[in-house]
């Protein structure tokens, strides 16, 4: 019989075999391995279809143009409280900058219809009737090739909360979510730079070029078969706010395109 001693001996001899069997096949991905999924392959959650706005809060900021000056909730500093008090939409129609409350900044907080796709399969598009405008989402980890000017929704880099191939994004930061009941799963998170400077709400409340707008939107099914998303807001704009704006929206699937209106910018 073997003793204690020959039977340790033996199984770590295999170990050994086994680690350096292991070793030569060479790490997972290698030569033979199935090619990584694109975004749409690899989505926990299916967002695409016609969604609209449900206001359940903010009525006074969101349905109707606050008064100027009114800039409650939002922790605006001194410097930007006074751009915001030199409000003057004419200005901005003579300027042909109507759409400046229509940035990704505040895009999803203006009431109406948003209708999301895939423009490609590692490319998730979000139209809005709002003002007509068009969110591109893109997934990869790294930027667009080319040089992009600054623009009204900026550059966006999106992913899969949860679906890791390999590191990710050092500015992508998860936040705890409240996902409504029968959540789907896993959230998209956006990370969005290179805005031209805007307002957080039409009455002139500012943000700037160095803003940086982050996202997480959360699926989620009712008891009665509806679905819903919501989607939190974190604006962090060093040059106008204090700390960072906070909102959530939320959206219902609807059936069709019916209800659905583009319509341009206004000013007021």
């Amino acid at each position: 019989m073997r003793s204690q001693c020959e039977v340790k001996l033996a199984a770590f001899a295999a170990l050994v075999v086994l680690s350096a069997t292991l070793t030569a096949q060479g790490p997972p991905g290698g030569r033979g391995a199935a090619p990584p999924k694109s975004a749409r392959e690899a989505a926990p959650v299916d967002l695409t279809g016609y969604w609209v706005s449900v206001v359940t809060e903010d009525w006074r900021w969101r349905m109707v143009t606050p008064a100027r000056g009114d800039f409650a909730g939002v922790p605006l500093n001194a410097a930007a409280r006074k751009l915001g008090l030199a409000w003057d939409p004419a200005k901005d129609d003579a300027e042909s900058t109507q759409c400046k409350a229509y940035g990704a900044p505040a895009i999803m907080r203006v009431p109406g219809r948003v209708h999301i796709t895939w423009q490609d399969d590692n490319t998730l598009k979000i139209e809005t009737d709002a003002g007509t405008q068009t969110r591109l989402l893109r997934f990869g980890g790294a930027p667009p090739a080319a040089a992009e000017p600054p623009s009204w929704q900026g550059s966006s880099r999106a992913q899969w909360e949860g679906v890791t191939r390999g590191p990710g994004p050092p500015d992508f930061t998860p936040i705890a979510l409240n996902p409504r009941e029968g959540t789907q799963g896993r959230s998209l998170e956006v990370v969005t730079t290179n805005l031209r400077p805007g307002y957080l709400r039409r009455n002139g409340v500012p943000y700037g070029a160095r803003t940086t707008l982050r996202e997480y939107f959360a699926l989620s099914k009712e008891r009665n078969g509806d679905f819903w998303f919501v989607v939190t807001t974190i604006v962090d704009d060093p040059e106008h706010l204090t700390t960072p704006f906070v909102t959530s929206t939320n959206f219902r699937r609807q059936p069709d395109a019916t209800g659905w209106s583009p319509s341009p910018c206004v000013a007021k």
